[in-house]
């Protein structure tokens, strides 16, 4: 019998592909969000959900429907405020995740960094097997009725994942990030063993990452990595080329044979030895993994590339040191012989505070370094540093962006432009293409 679910913040990168997972089951979802565009709707829209302005009266007309809170919104907030006025059936985005999770043979992806990438993967390669439902944190998500598996991006902020209980899960690293939640890498290292410790079956995690290492949780760990001495599945023989990665597979000694993905950076194979290790104990066919590995296009903002004349236009979430590393080895690895200029936006003050040296040490393996000014949020508007503080620190600066002049950026010719960051970096992006393409319409 299908039910109507109301999506109190619609539009947040894990209750929208929520939304189109329970609409794809045949259930009515309607939901609400702020007014202005973001990449997360066009999916919603395509689907046919109903996207409404923020509103009390919203509650009172569809206060029979089961309404999911996204975690962005607290008691006061004018949806969820009228919502417990009223006594409405209301759960949480990690309680609606949860039921999904209990319904199928279910993989959790986890991870401080990677865990987008490696979640949209698997999720690529199983559906082309076997029925798959997966959730995905860059807004993407599918429901398929009588699903095989079911594939989820489970969030390590505010402890959003401390009660999934899935059959599997991927742990891709564990790093100290979100400062303004956490206090320290021991309190992150906590909610991951919280979490690992809900996990029935089997954890397929990175084993360079010594805090995984010291997680002693309940299900039997396989470790993955390149290390034929202490890991269980071993990438070995390594190819990096202009065109993706090779490798080989074993499996406690026993060769799996040779895989290769279209994708660049030492990052993406870990990612992708994940995937295979994880379909190898579900017996999923092998030359089936290695087929589908190869068709794989990305997911949004990860590496996501454009051609303007002749310029390369790579966006990217990173926001981190660690991802910002990933994300120029990866440049590096495709493009070896151009420019590669990074244009990086700092995400809240809290993380620069914490990460602005190693900002600047990370960025230095970009050719030249251009950065817009911090993006705050609700929780910060205003911080006690600055870009420019970051900027002092490395040799290659090149200066700060203004959305309304991006000049700056206008000399190169044949390069690789890396915007990165995880708030509104596409506005410079924008303008940025925009003014490319007069410019370079008006040389020809």
């Amino acid at each position: 019998m299908p039910k109507t679910y109301y999506f109190i913040g619609v539009k947040g990168t894990g209750m929208g592909p929520l939304a189109q997972i329970l609409h794809d089951q045949g259930n009515i979802v309607i939901g609400s969000d702020i007014d202005a565009y973001t990449y997360t709707q066009a999916p919603l829209e395509a689907a046919g959900i109903k996207i409404l302005s923020f509103q009390s009266e919203n509650v009172d007309k569809y206060r029979e429907a089961i309404f999911v809170r996204g975690n962005a919104f607290s008691d006061e907030q004018v949806e969820v405020a009228r919502a417990l006025a009223l006594g409405v059936t209301m759960m949480t985005y990690p309680e609606a995740v949860q039921e999904q999770i209990m319904q199928t043979t279910s993989i959790a992806v986890a991870g401080a960094h990677g865990k987008t990438s490696t979640t949209g993967l698997l999720a690529h390669v199983l559906k082309n097997i076997a029925p798959t439902s997966y959730l995905i944190g860059d807004g993407t998500g599918r429901g398929v009725p009588n699903s095989q598996f079911f594939v989820a991006e489970a969030d390590e902020y505010r402890r959003h994942f401390k009660d999934y209980a899935p059959d599997y899960a991927i742990l891709t690293n564990i790093d100290f990030d979100h400062p303004d939640y956490f206090k320290n890498i021991e309190d992150v290292t906590n909610a991951f063993s919280d979490f690992a410790n809900h996990v029935k079956k089997a954890i397929f995690a990175w084993g360079d990452d010594a805090h995984l290492r010291a997680l002693r949780p309940k299900a039997t760990v396989y470790y993955y990595g390149t290390s034929p001495e202490n890991d269980d599945f071993v990438a070995e023989n390594i190819h990096k080329s202009t065109q993706g990665s090779h490798f080989n597979v074993t499996f406690r000694g026993e060769t799996l044979g040779e895989f290769s993905v279209p994708l660049f950076g030492q990052h993406s194979i870990l990612n992708a030895l994940a995937v295979i290790a994880v379909a190898y104990m579900e017996k999923v066919d092998l030359d089936l993994i290695r087929e589908y590995l190869m068709t794989y296009q990305g997911v949004k903002r990860r590496f996501s590339e454009k051609q303007i004349a002749d310029i390369t236009v790579i966006d990217d979430y990173a926001h981190h040191p660690t991802e910002i590393d990933a994300t120029l080895d990866a440049a590096r690895q495709k493009y070896p012989n151009k420019q590669i200029i990074a244009i990086f936006q700092p995400h809240t003050y809290s993380r620069v505070i914490a990460y602005k040296d190693e900002f600047a040490k990370s960025l230095e393996a970009a050719d030249k370094v251009y950065l817009a000014n911090i993006f705050g949020s609700a929780r910060e508007s205003v911080g006690a540093v600055t870009s420019a503080e970051i900027g002092a620190e490395i040799s290659k600066f090149g200066g700060i962006i203004e959305e309304e002049n991006m000049s700056l950026l206008m000399p190169y010719e044949n390069a690789v432009m890396v915007f990165m960051g995880a708030g509104d970096i596409e506005k410079y992006e924008f303008a940025y293409e925009k003014l490319l393409g007069q410019l370079r319409t008006d040389l020809q």
